[in-house]
């Protein structure tokens, strides 16, 4: 279950619930934009994201990855680049650890350079909460376990 903070400048939180049922999202635009991802369209959410309380590097690496397309990967070194910070793909793996706005703002689509990485905090069982929505947007790695051709990011000048 995909539970759901809105406030006052738009959604504040988005994170799966282990086998907690959540209260029905009101028919909205984020609600239409959900079930369709999750009925395995491809959608660029456009509904209002409040990341009022993140600054800094976490902001800079969250809006980062909000140019990163559905079905694309980019590795955590390649959104350090993006984000002109070449060699911080530790931190941006900090960064996506802390993202209060799973699925809507895309960390699932951020991996390691030689595998999947991490998923929403360190607990391996969110690895195949990762893979599944690889896998729904056509992005799981292929039997080898490489990912397909990577989301090319905008690397600032410098």
């Amino acid at each position: 279950m995909l539970g759901i903070g809105i406030g006052a400048s738009g959604i504040t939180g988005a994170r799966f619930l282990p086998d907690t049922p959540a209260p029905p999202l009101p028919s909205c635009l984020l609600k239409d934009e959900l079930d369709r991802y999750f009925d395995g369209e491809r959608v660029e959410f456009t509904s209002d994201v409040d990341l009022g309380g993140v600054s800094g590097f976490r902001l800079e690496v969250l809006l980062a990855m909000r140019r990163i397309p559905y079905g694309r990967v980019a590795t955590y070194g390649m959104l350090a680049l993006a984000v002109g910070r070449p060699g911080a793909a530790r931190a941006v793996g900090a960064a996506c650890r802390s993202n209060p706005v799973g699925v809507i703002v895309p960390c699932h689509r951020v991996v390691a350079a030689d595998g999947p990485g991490g998923y929403s905090g360190s607990d391996p069982g969110n690895i195949s909460l990762k893979m599944s929505l690889l896998r729904l947007e056509g992005a799981a790695p292929d039997p080898s376990g490489r990912f397909g051709p990577p989301a090319l990011l905008p690397v600032p000048p410098g």
